[in-house]
C-alpha cells in the first residue's frame, strides 16, 4: 500500500489535538427538555463528530438508525415522540459503544428499565472514562506511530505498520471487552479449572 507519510503524519497530529481537546457532554449538559427526533439526531451529530461516515457517504447518526436502536430495544422508546435526557445518555454511549462493540453485548451493558439516576450514573462513569481512554489512545498513537509522527525519512511501510498496530490492538480491545461480559455473574465456583489455572 502506498501513503503519503507527511499526510499521515500531519493527520495524526491534528487528530491528537482533537482527542485531547474533547469531552462527551457531562449529564447536566444535556437538554433537560424533551426534543422531538430532528433534534436530537442535531445534537448527537454534534456530540459525536468524531464518528465517520459509512462505506456509502450515510451520517453515522441518522432517525433510521435511533428507530432501529428503539425497535431493538436496545434503548428506551420515545414517549409521545419525544425523547428525554436519558434518552440521549442512552445513545451517545450506544452509537460511540457500536464502533467496537456488537449490539448484543450493548444490551447487556447497558440494560432498559433502569431507573433515571442509575443511567446518570453510568453515564457519568462512561464519560469520564471515555476522556481517560482517549487520553490512553494519544500515548498508544505517539508510541505505535512514533516513525510516522517524527522521523523525516519514514516510509510507506512505518504508516503499514502503524495500521496493523491499530488493527491489532481494536482486535484485542474487542476480545477482551467480550470476554469480560460472558464473565457476568460467573464466580470462581463455577468455572473450569481448566480455565483458571495458569499453565506453566
Amino acid at each position: 500500500m502506498a501513503y503519503d507519510v507527511n499526510l499521515i503524519g500531519a493527520k495524526l497530529r491534528r487528530w491528537e489535538n482533537y482527542l485531547k481537546n474533547f469531552h462527551l457532554p457531562q449529564w447536566d449538559e444535556l437538554p433537560d427538555m424533551d426534543l422531538y427526533m430532528d433534534q436530537v439526531v442535531m445534537l448527537l451529530q454534534r456530540y459525536l463528530n468524531f464518528l465517520p461516515e459509512d462505506e456509502h457517504g450515510n451520517a453515522a447518526i441518522t432517525a433510521s438508525i435511533i428507530n432501529n436502536y428503539v425497535r431493538l430495544k436496545i434503548m428506551p422508546p420515545p414517549v409521545k415522540k419525544k425523547y428525554t435526557r436519558v434518552h440521549m445518555a442512552y445513545l451517545i454511549m450506544v452509537c460511540s459503544l457500536k464502533q467496537s462493540v456488537n449490539i448484543p453485548y450493548i444490551q447487556k451493558l447497558l440494560p432498559l428499565g433502569l431507573p433515571e439516576e442509575e443511567v446518570r450514573r453510568i453515564y457519568e462513569s462512561y464519560v469520564a472514562k471515555h476522556h481517560e481512554m482517549c487520553l490512553a489512545f494519544i500515548q498508544l498513537v505517539r508510541t505505535a506511530g512514533d516513525d510516522v509522527l517524527h522521523d523525516p525519512s519514514s516510509q510507506s511501510a512505518d504508516v503499514e505498520r502503524l495500521v496493523f498496530s491499530s488493527a491489532i490492538v481494536s482486535g484485542f480491545s474487542k476480545l477482551l471487552t467480550e470476554k469480560m461480559i460472558h464473565l457476568e455473574g460467573e464466580t470462581m465456583d463455577n468455572q473450569p479449572e481448566s480455565e483458571i489455572k495458569i499453565k506453566e
